[in-house]
């Protein structure tokens, strides 16, 4: 490895920060987390693996400028799950405006693949407003943009089903879809750090995999040791519950993501970049039984 970085990551009690977290830990640089809740047990769990855990929200540009204080990278990243997509625009926004502030030399920007592409789906465009606000700040930046995530298929929503040996989604069962596993996500993002200028003004769509529907449910069925089948969902039930996501659903029917897989592991070689076999191979399904209670 060159030299280590000093790192702040957003997100870090999360899924996609967490991973962050991780890679670069494991890859000697110096991680300092902005939390919200820095009392909390996830930020306690940060502190005690030697992560730096310092008090910050997004919605405040002070204390963001506090805490990318002294660092030389920052990975940004919103969720506009929990947040609304407005509200990951304007959190995104400051975010980029304190680390400029700063004077922080590399700011990494998680976005998402494809939304660079006018999709008309409402989490991708308040992503992409981010981008185009970060492109302008003249700060130097990356943009990682990853695909679904593998870890969807044990997502609380779709474990019940998975259990009575169903893996569901709202796609016709051949359509291929690709995915990309939090792991890799991380080690991108660490390799990004490291990288520093060779990537600056860069934006990467990255992905480890591409497979139908029917061709996870067969992979399931050999991890599980038991038969998993796959069924389509109506989309009308996903816009009950979601319009963004319904939307999101019948661009990946319609269009869907287009990530050089071939290019992303000869060029980014120290990158695990997991098939979904792989990723599938190593997580626990004893998952699946302590749902169970």
């Amino acid at each position: 490895m060159s030299n280590g970085r000093r790192v702040l990551v957003t997100g870090a009690t999360g899924q996609q920060g967490g991973a962050v977290v991780r890679a670069l830990a494991a890859r000697g640089h110096r991680v300092r987390a902005i939390s919200r809740r820095p009392d909390s047990e996830a930020a306690k769990r940060l502190a005690a693996a030697g992560v730096e855990v310092v008090a910050g929200d997004l919605d405040d540009a002070a204390s963001v400028t506090k805490a990318a204080t002294g660092v030389d990278t920052m990975f940004l990243m919103g969720n506009s799950y929990e947040a609304g997509t407005e509200a990951e625009t304007r959190q995104g926004i400051t975010a980029a405006d304190a680390a400029k502030a700063a004077g922080v030399g590399h700011l990494i920007y998680s976005s998402v693949a494809d939304a660079d592409k006018k999709t008309g789906i409402p989490h991708f465009e308040s992503k992409y407003l981010v981008e185009q606000h970060i492109a302008g700040l003249g700060t130097p930046y990356t943009i990682s943009a990853p695909v679904a995530f593998m870890e969807n298929t044990v997502a609380p929503w779709a474990v019940d089903g998975l259990r009575q040996g169903i893996y569901a989604a709202a796609l016709p069962s051949g359509r291929l879809l690709q995915q990309i596993c939090l792991a890799d996500i991380g080690d991108f993002v660490a390799a990004l750090a490291e990288r520093r200028d060779q990537v600056f003004g860069k934006r990467f769509d990255i992905a480890g995999d591409e497979l139908s529907g029917e061709e996870q449910a067969k992979i399931l069925s050999d991890m599980l040791a038991r038969p998993v089948n796959y069924r389509e969902l109506p989309i009308a039930a996903m816009r009950q519950q979601s319009e963004d996501a319904a939307l999101m659903f019948e661009w990946f029917d319609r269009t869907g993501y287009d990530a050089d897989i071939v290019a992303l592991r000869r060029d980014f070689p120290e990158v695990g970049w997991h098939r979904y076999r792989d990723w599938a191979r190593g997580f626990d399904w004893s998952v699946l039984d302590r749902a169970t209670g």
